[in-house]
């Protein structure tokens, strides 16, 4: 499913990943997903499932909403 550039869905799962010290393949391993689903996430390319961004959330010890948003977050938050 590629991004839908009418409800962009923006999001921090590259930032949380990096300071857990966790690579693409260990994220994925740990939800079930390729680790190019997750490169393919983190440059907002794909829009996750419902039960995949909670998955994520969970292996990153982050809320959804954290994660992510229909609004670009701001650098550096």
């Amino acid at each position: 499913m590629s991004r839908n550039p009418v409800d962009p869905v923006f999001n921090r799962i590259e930032d949380a990943r990096l300071a857990l010290g966790l690579t693409r393949q260990e994220l994925a391993d740990e939800v079930g997903v390729h680790y190019q689903t997750i490169g393919y996430l983190e440059r907002e390319e794909y829009s996750p499932s419902l039960v995949l961004a909670l998955r994520i959330a969970k292996s990153l010890n982050q809320e959804v909403s954290e994660l992510f948003s229909q609004t670009p977050f701001k650098k550096g938050k």
